[in-house]
């Protein structure tokens, strides 16, 4: 066989079985070698940046990594900014980069980069092959290190070469390493601080926000009264009727602030002190009052779920805590849309065991509260603040659970970043059903004029905010891509257009005007 195929058989006996991929002429013997290991499933985006925001989805819903390919140093600056989205929310994932023959780099061939300056930011291991014999090994090693806890991003350079040749088999697979458990000194001290603390909160991320970690988080807080939260841009989360409601700290720093202001104690478990979004003049960095008392209970690489376990135990906590208050559904909405009343709808029509992936951006906070009480889901936010990953997200969720059905909150301006991605999910048959929030505007740029003082920007400012004088057709957009696409301006006609699209099979887009 040759290096591409003992790459792959590599990749699937290490458990990477899907590759979100754009090739180009460097990968050619990887595109075919998708032949010769049918256990591989290649899906095809129409943009790089589309490879890496569904590999991105799906590591999020599986803990376990996805393959890109991606084509030279171009190609991979395409597919950067959710590359960042992946990064900040600790997603597993391997690249795999083609190249320049090596024998042809030296004459700086048109395509030719530094594609380690353009890689290396984003990437936890970066690596170029040297050799032939370096093909499966050097993947071998990127699984590995991919794989480690909660997860990173491995990168690795093929040059054509290398994959052309022959190989003698495929290397072995390493056994993933498990998250760290927290030492007991630190479990010891935390609960201490939450016996004694007057008004105390946990901050809560990766697997201490799925179902499981949140049961254990809810015996601490049946304990000792703390309050449960959850970073801005948390990367997922499961919600919903059944579990404890956690708050979600809130984008502007005076919100942030307000929010914590009363904590006397802060215990961080997979994740760090919260900080503002962007600086402002008069504000601060960071949102605990300086009085306050952080904890570190477990790092992000160590299990926060048992962490919080052995922190209910340490506290005498019941093993089964009083079910958590329901959180009220918000009013069936009815009459023209709005931020809220699309929010409202969503929750009304969130079928069960739902995924929603939220690039809502402005009415992402709203969409977040109303479905707090909906039937159980899991909720994904953009995580890095780079637009563009609502619907990648969606199709690598859809992709890593296809037996979830997944709703897409999408904006309509970042939407246009990557809607290259509902081609894709119209050629996979995935069930997702997008709802894009249609007003036409950079709701955010209007936002931070306003708090800039500035409330009348003229014309030419105005221009850069608003594109209601040419507004989108995403009906048009959705079935150019193959998708059924719906028009509304009611939250009556949302929720029937919600409850039809998730019945029937394949992707659907509702564009909600308003």
């Amino acid at each position: 066989m040759d290096c591409a195929e003992s790459l792959l058989r590599t990749a699937l006996a290490s458990g990477v079985d899907v590759c979100f991929a754009n090739a180009g002429t460097s990968e050619m013997p990887l595109v075919t070698a998708f032949d010769a290991v049918p256990g591989i499933r290649p899906i095809l985006c129409l943009f790089e940046g589309g490879c890496t925001g569904a590999a991105d989805g799906y590591a999020r819903m599986t803990g376990r990594p996805a393959m890109t390919l991606l084509h030279g140093g171009p190609g991979f600056a395409n597919a950067s900014a959710n590359l960042h989205n992946a990064r900040r929310a600790r997603s597993a994932m391997i690249n795999l980069i083609g190249d320049q023959p090596s024998w042809h780099r030296p004459f700086d061939p048109l395509l030719n980069s530094d594609i380690e300056a353009i890689a290396g930011w984003s990437s936890a291991w970066l690596r170029r092959t040297g050799s032939p014999d370096e093909v499966a090994t050097d993947f071998a090693q990127a699984a590995e290190v991919a794989s480690e806890p909660p997860g990173r991003i491995a990168t690795l350079i093929l040059p054509l070469d290398a994959l052309w040749a022959e190989a003698a088999g495929p290397a072995n697979a390493r056994e993933p390493r498990r998250p760290d458990g927290v030492s007991r000194d630190a479990v010891v001290k935390t609960a201490k601080a939450l016996h004694a603390s007057g008004a105390s909160a946990l901050l809560l991320r990766g697997a201490a926000l799925q179902e499981a970690g949140l049961r254990a988080a809810a015996r601490v807080q049946a304990a000792t009264g703390c309050r449960l939260l959850c970073d801005t841009f948390v990367p997922r989360i499961d919600k919903g009727a059944g579990l404890p409601r956690v708050e979600r700290v809130p984008y502007f720093p005076e919100d942030g602030v307000a929010a914590l202001a009363e904590l006397q104690d802060l215990v961080l478990i997979g994740t760090s002190d919260p900080v503002a979004f962007f600086g402002y003049p008069g504000q601060p960095s960071t949102f605990a009052p300086k009085t306050c008392r952080q904890h570190l209970l477990a790092r992000p690489e160590e299990d926060g779920r048992a962490a919080l376990d052995a922190l209910a135990d340490e506290l005498g906590a019941s093993k089964e805590p009083p079910a958590p208050t329901p959180a009220a559904l918000p009013p069936r909405p009815s009459g023209a849309l709005s931020a809220e009343a699309i929010g409202a709808a969503v929750a009304h029509a969130l079928p069960e065991n739902a995924i929603i992936a939220d690039e809502a951006i402005t009415c992402s906070a709203t969409a977040y509260a109303a479905t707090a009480g909906a039937r159980p889901h899991s909720h994904l936010i953009v995580s890095g603040g780079a637009i563009g990953w609502g619907f990648p997200g969606a199709t690598g969720a859809a992709i890593a659970c296809p037996e979830r059905p997944v709703i897409a909150l999408q904006a309509d301006g970042s939407g246009m970043y990557t809607l290259q991605s509902l081609w894709t999910q119209a050629r996979e048959g995935l069930n997702v059903t997008t709802v894009v929030y249609a007003n036409n505007t950079y709701e955010i740029i209007k936002v931070e004029l306003a708090r800039a003082g500035i409330d009348n920007p003229g014309p030419q400012t105005s221009s850069l905010a608003d594109f209601r004088d040419r507004p989108l057709d995403w009906v048009s957009l959705a079935q150019g891509h193959g998708v059924p696409g719906v028009r509304v301006e009611t939250a009556e006609d949302l929720m029937r257009e919600i409850g039809r699209a998730v019945a029937e099979p394949g992707p659907h887009l509702i564009e909600a005007r308003f």
